[in-house]
């Protein structure tokens, strides 16, 4: 994020160092700022989802085929869709990260029955009401509503935790979770995969080997 009041982007090559170094946020802190009542998460059926572990267990990655109830709200969608397309705005390459599903593969990673699952709700729930309410409190509307400086203002507060402030190290934990889920859906979509320009698992009439020149320094030509 930079100090100028522009909608916050993050530069595709910057999002691949940063899926690549697997940055994460730790467990949610409990001090600083008051967080807003959060709604306890549907109870889960254990007997009515596939068995986990097994060949059959649903791919984290489709999210509309998976078995367990998605728990974030639509109010809580909104937001998600919001930031992850300011998080991965559309380019000439590839779509926004709505538009790309993540949104949708966020909320089934949170909702799934899994222990790590679980952690992660528990830092993106508190974290979508901590940016509400800090909104409000700023501004006197919801996060979906600021107009774009506030709006940027506001995620640059917490868009590095070492130099965010004590009261806002709750939404510096969260945003830092959110970019690596929304990183991690978007890369493991088939759009994402044409942003790399992947060419993996593709059919070849011939395989030609290794390039001569590859062959010769390896001592091998």
């Amino acid at each position: 994020m930079s100090d100028t009041p522009t909608t916050p982007r993050l530069d595709r090559r910057a999002a691949l160092k940063f899926l690549a170094t697997g940055a994460a946020a730790g467990a949610l802190p409990r001090s600083g700022a008051a967080e807003a009542p959060v709604p306890a998460p549907a109870p889960f059926d254990p007997a009515a989802a596939v068995p986990r572990g097994g060949p059959s267990d649903p791919s984290l990655t489709q999210p509309d085929k998976c078995p367990w109830p998605k728990l974030l709200t639509d109010p809580e969608m909104k937001t998600v869709t919001l930031l992850a397309d300011l998080v991965l705005p559309a380019d000439d390459r590839s779509p926004a990260a709505g538009a790309a599903g993540v949104p949708k593969f966020i909320n089934e990673w949170v909702s799934a029955p899994y222990p790590l699952q679980q952690t992660d709700l528990a830092i993106i729930r508190p974290g979508l009401a901590w940016l509400n309410t800090e909104s409000f409190k700023r501004h006197g509307v919801a996060f979906i509503a600021l107009p774009e400086a506030p709006r940027t203002t506001l995620l640059d507060s917490i868009a590095t935790p070492a130099k965010a402030a004590e009261q806002d190290r709750i939404g510096a934990v969260f945003f830092q979770k959110f970019l690596d889920l929304c990183l991690s859906g978007f890369y493991s979509s088939a759009a994402g995969f044409e942003d790399l320009q992947y060419k993996g698992n593709l059919p070849m009439p011939t395989f030609p080997g290794p390039p001569p020149e590859v062959l010769r320094h390896l001592g091998l030509a």
